[in-house]
């Protein structure tokens, strides 16, 4: 059990990452490639991962170089994640690099002492050897993690709104509430399912809640308590298949979007709304909003969650890319060359 100490001036200091962690991601997915701990929910992600792994011969790296470091366990080293990585994969990689020798060292030493790290981990205090790391970790992100950016940061987006809404209706504890089965908030403790036992006093330092598209089950925790407090939980996943309606996949759904008042609704959603909100912008009542969201939510492009007396809608990265592919192409001047990427 993982125990997170809160004052009151923590709570004011608590926030959400704004966009997925590219180096949390590459290690999260690391660790989707060595069990079948919800492999139904990254069925799709992990059979084209290994494909473009194997076609881009990728394989012997992952499984002796990567695999090896990011074990699925208690521990891996917290360098592999630094905070820089919130500005993007080039910042998080040239704080991998730029990684102090001492701090590299003392690192793989817990992992060897915790899971066994493999002979040649002291190499990376090597800054050679770790440029090779860093080659590496680009490299599976080109391949495992960048063809899914749309789709994570469109789940990251319905995150945030549903926690922007959860404060606006309880307060900075919103922020805290429903996180998921393996998170309970107990004033002024945040207990989380972990495989060891730990208490983390912020005192005073608020903590960075990192969203995780392929974090699964178990929330994840810095080791080091000098560093700035973080912690990774998963998403909520996508609804299991044994779930889903018999009809989800034939067309019906989809073709039963056409007509205004849907996609009044569909644009109602775009920034997060309630059942009464997508009433008042579509001009129906709030038992039609609530019909026409469903219809929406069995055709993959909203999701919708209960907090307190209300349910908040958000978009799906499907429910985006529909908004985006009705929206009026910009007016091109003349003789301005087309994107043939389409973008």
């Amino acid at each position: 059990m993982l125990r997170i100490h809160f004052t009151d001036t923590d709570l004011t200091r608590t926030r959400i990452g704004a966009a997925p962690d590219p180096m949390w991601e590459i290690c999260m997915s690391l660790h989707r490639l060595q069990t079948r701990q919800g492999r139904w929910a990254h069925a799709d992600w992990f059979r084209t991962t290994r494909t473009r792994v194997h076609a881009k011969g990728f394989s012997r790296t992952l499984s002796t170089f990567l695999l090896p470091l990011v074990p699925r366990a208690a521990y891996f080293p917290d360098f592999l994640t630094p905070a820089e990585a919130a500005d993007g994969l080039d910042a998080g990689l040239e704080a991998v690099l730029n990684t102090p020798t001492r701090r590299v060292l003392h690192e793989v030493g817990i992992l060897d002492r915790t899971r066994s790290a493999p002979a040649w981990a002291p190499r990376l205090a090597e800054p050679d050897f770790r440029k090779e790391l860093v080659r590496a970790l680009r490299t599976y992100h080109d391949i495992a993690i960048a063809p899914y950016g749309e789709r994570m940061q469109g789940r990251v987006d319905a995150e945030r709104a549903t926690r922007a809404r959860a404060v606006l209706s309880t307060g900075a504890e919103g922020i805290l509430q429903n996180l998921g089965p393996a998170l309970r908030w107990r004033r002024p403790v945040l207990c989380a399912n972990y495989p060891e036992e730990r208490d983390l006093r912020l005192g005073g330092r608020g903590l960075l809640l990192i969203p995780s598209y392929f974090c699964w089950g178990t929330p994840v925790a810095l080791r080091s308590t000098a560093l700035d407090p973080v912690l990774l939980y998963p998403l909520n996943g996508e609804p299991h298949p044994s779930a889903l309606p018999e009809d989800f996949g034939s067309g019906a759904p989809l073709a039963a979007l056409l007509g205004r008042t849907r996609a009044g609704v569909l644009r109602a959603v775009t920034s997060g709304a309630t059942t009464g909100e997508l009433a008042r912008a579509a001009g129906v009542s709030v038992s039609s909003a609530s019909q026409h969201a469903a219809t929406l939510r069995r055709a993959g492009l909203l999701t919708s969650h209960r907090h307190a007396a209300s349910v908040l809608h958000t978009l799906t990265p499907l429910g985006a890319a529909v908004l985006r592919a009705g929206a009026p192409a910009p007016q091109r001047g003349r003789g301005e060359p087309r994107d043939l990427r389409g973008r």
